[in-house]
C-alpha cells in the first residue's frame, strides 16, 4: 500500500540557492510549490509565482464598509433618531461626520485584515504535512527549502527527485500526508 504523497523537498544552504532553484523550477511549469527560510527573501514569492490578493481586498472592502457604517451611523442619530437644531444649522452638518467616518474606515480596515490574514491563511495551523520532512526544523534557523506539492500538473515522483536534485539541493526526500 503506497503511502500518499504530499510533495517532494529540497534542501538548499543559502537563499541565493533557494532562489535560483524556485526560478527554474517555475521555469520547468511547476506551479504547485512553497518555500521555507528563516528570513524573508527578497523576490521569493516573485520566483514561485505567489499571486493572492484577497487579503487586499478585503481590507479595502472591510474599510469602504466601514466608512458607509460611520456615516449612516451618524445621519441617522443626527437627521431620523434624535434631530437637534443646534444654533440654526443644518441637521445634516456632513464635514462635522468626516472624524467619526475616517476612525471606523480604519477600524473596520484593521478588523478585515486580521479576520482575513487568519481565514486565507488557514490559520490557526497546528499541523502541515510538510513539519514531517527530514530536517525541516532547521527552516526556522538556517536552511532554505523548496517543496514541489504532488498536486502540481507536471508532477512525477522520479521526474521532480531527479529535478530537484540538479538544482544543486543539498538534500531531497519525499513528504509525506
Amino acid at each position: 500500500m503506497s503511502v500518499p504523497l504530499h510533495g517532494i523537498i529540497a534542501e538548499y544552504e543559502t537563499a541565493e540557492e533557494l532562489l535560483h532553484a524556485a526560478r527554474r523550477a517555475r521555469e520547468a511549469g511547476y506551479t504547485r510549490m512553497d518555500a521555507y527560510s528563516p528570513f524573508p527573501v527578497h523576490g521569493l514569492a516573485e520566483a514561485i509565482g505567489f499571486e493572492d490578493y484577497k487579503v487586499p481586498w478585503t481590507v479595502f472592502l472591510s474599510g469602504v464598509a466601514g466608512a458607509i457604517a460611520g456615516f449612516a451611523m451618524q445621519y441617522y442619530i443626527s437627521v431620523i433618531d434624535y434631530p437637534l437644531n443646534v444654533g440654526g444649522r443644518p441637521l445634516f452638518s456632513w464635514p462635522a461626520y468626516i472624524p467619526v467616518t475616517f476612525e471606523t474606515t480604519v477600524l473596520f480596515a484593521a478588523f478585515g485584515a486580521f479576520i482575513g490574514m487568519l481565514a486565507f491563511n488557514g490559520l490557526p495551523q497546528p499541523y502541515h504535512p510538510i513539519f514531517n520532512a527530514p530536517r525541516f526544523e532547521r527552516a526556522s534557523q538556517d536552511r532554505f527549502f523548496l517543496c514541489i506539492e504532488a498536486t502540481d500538473p507536471l508532477f512525477d515522483r522520479t521526474g521532480t527527485r531527479h529535478f530537484l536534485e540538479s538544482t544543486g539541493a543539498r538534500l531531497v526526500s519525499e513528504v509525506e500526508e
